[in-house]
């Protein structure tokens, strides 16, 4: 009687596991793939300049996929948290986040900006002309733009970068978020901020598309190298369906899928990659959980 226990048993493992294996399978390798990109310009200019992307994927994945722009980084995050997307492209610092509140979520590929180069990009804090800001520490007793609290590279860097020469939010200068980097341009340019945070390859584009006027608006410093944005995805995914998605990326040569990146080629990249920006939080004290929040 013993031993027919312990048949039952097991046979009602296996059937249980059998089921949950193919439920497992049926979620983790869906028709439609939800790609999610950040929220950093407006939303139907992100999904539009990104078409090339998504007959990209489609091609190479045999897969629907859409793209999806959130609100805002937060959101991203918690959307990605509740298994509601299956490809993200984060920020450094809110990957970090992410990957914070969910274990699941993977990092495989970082954009790369010059051909045969690392993986890396820089901020840059910029400051108003017409106020006279010539340097970081002009910017003491004015008010800095920043973009979302969970940027990288318009947050993050540069707040550090302010730092590093003596100036704190809140005790030697004010601080405002303004949402996307454009924004932080257009509030520095406009006189409603005397400097501000953004990402050097956005910053650039602005420039030379002449919705930022050089003349108006400075450069105050340029921040050292940090990893670049990554791609990531969910680390359920079907193994098969994996392979495939970072092969895609990898062997990207597109120039029309990766102009909207400002990018060369794509690079992998792993968690460890990004401890550097876990570092730099806690040298700035910042609370991670309050900025996803």
């Amino acid at each position: 009687m013993k031993a027919v226990r312990i048949l039952v048993i097991a046979l009602l493992a296996f059937v249980v596991g059998a089921c949950g294996s193919s439920h497992d399978q049926a979620a983790s390798n869906p028709g439609t793939l939800r790609v999610a990109l950040l929220p950093d310009e407006n939303a139907a200019t992100v999904i539009q300049n990104n078409q090339p992307l998504k007959n990209y994927l489609q091609s190479k994945l045999g897969k629907q996929v859409e793209l999806v722009v959130t609100t805002d980084y937060s959101s991203m995050i918690e959307a990605m948290r509740r298994g509601r997307l299956e490809l993200a492209y984060f920020g450094p610092l809110s990957y970090v986040l992410a990957r914070s509140k969910d274990p699941d979520v993977q990092p495989f590929a970082a954009l790369v900006e010059e051909p045969g180069g690392p993986p890396v990009y820089h901020a840059l804090v910029i400051g108003n002309v017409a106020q006279h800001i010539a340097a970081i520490p002009d910017l003491k007793g004015k008010t800095m733009a920043y973009g979302d609290p969970a940027s990288t590279s318009s947050h993050l860097i540069p707040k550090s970068m302010l730092a590093d020469q003596g100036l704190k939010a809140g005790q030697n200068y004010q601080e405002q978020f303004v949402g996307a980097h454009d924004a932080v341009a257009l509030a520095v340019q406009n006189g409603n901020a005397a400097g501000g945070g953004i990402s050097k390859p956005i910053f650039d584009t602005l420039v030379q598309q002449g919705k930022i006027d050089p003349a108006k608006v400075r450069v105050l410093a340029e921040s050292k190298p940090y990893p670049n944005y990554p791609w990531t995805m969910r680390s359920d995914l079907d193994p098969k369906l994996k392979s495939a998605v970072v092969e895609a990326f990898l062997s990207l040569k597109d120039p029309a899928v990766l102009k909207p990146f400002k990018a060369a080629s794509f690079a992998p990249v792993g968690d460890a990659d990004y401890d550097v920006v876990r570092q730099l939080s806690t040298q700035l004290g910042l609370d991670l959980s309050s900025l996803s929040k």
